[in-house]
């Protein structure tokens, strides 16, 4: 099994459309362990996945209503988030797997997304808005990860261009950057389809 996973440093940056992009791209598996959320119809991000990528999505091992962080939504929702039950999934081919919103966001009170991202031992993609803020919150995200032995496999920007900023994000962190995926005025399978293989290469990802 290969596995990527996709973090970000804030939520509400285009996480979720990456994602798509990543597994339509790779023909993966789409997981999200902790859905915390809906939309008015019940809908969460693996249902945008799955919808934009064409590609099956797992049922996420946790499925709550309350649409704030994971460790304060199970509470909330009178839940207790175990740890064995968030084990990668065993899939053929890739699996792509998108934690909740930023690095440090906490999964239980004694656990953070980057800490069962050390456990799963797998490379991380760190997907970053272009704008005003990045840079700061894009370092601190990595050293967060580097802090753990997470492995990165780069870096994905999600906006309009600001090449001074995505550059010396790489340049300082001394990460990959994989590419930008630009904001597209009407979003659906196809148009997400071809930005990502504009702007991506898939071989990085592999």
């Amino acid at each position: 099994m290969s596995a990527i996973i996709v973090t970000g440093t804030d939520t509400e940056i285009g996480k979720t459309v990456f994602s798509a992009a990543l597994t339509g791209a790779l023909g993966a598996n789409y997981w999200k362990p902790v859905q915390a959320g809906t939309d008015e119809d019940g809908h969460g991000d693996a249902e945008t996945v799955a919808r934009l990528s064409g590609r099956p999505v797992l049922p996420s091992a946790y499925r709550l209503k309350t649409p704030c962080s994971p460790h304060r939504a199970a509470e909330i929702d009178g839940v207790t988030i175990d740890r064995e039950r968030l084990a990668l999934p065993q899939v053929e081919g890739p699996l792509v797997a998108e934690g909740a919103g930023g690095v440090l966001v906490p999964v239980t009170r004694q656990m953070l997304f980057a800490d069962l991202f050390t456990h799963w031992g797998r490379p991380v993609v760190l997907v970053a808005r272009t704008g005003l803020g990045t840079i700061n919150h894009s370092l601190l995200s990595i050293e967060a990860l580097r802090s753990r032995g997470v492995p990165i496999l780069g870096i994905a920007f999600v906006g309009e261009g600001v090449e001074d900023s995505e550059a010396t994000i790489a340049a300082i962190a001394g990460v990959k950057r994989l590419g930008r995926l630009p904001r597209l005025d009407v979003l659906n399978r196809e148009t997400l389809a071809e930005a990502f293989a504009a702007n991506f290469d898939i071989e990085d990802f592999r």
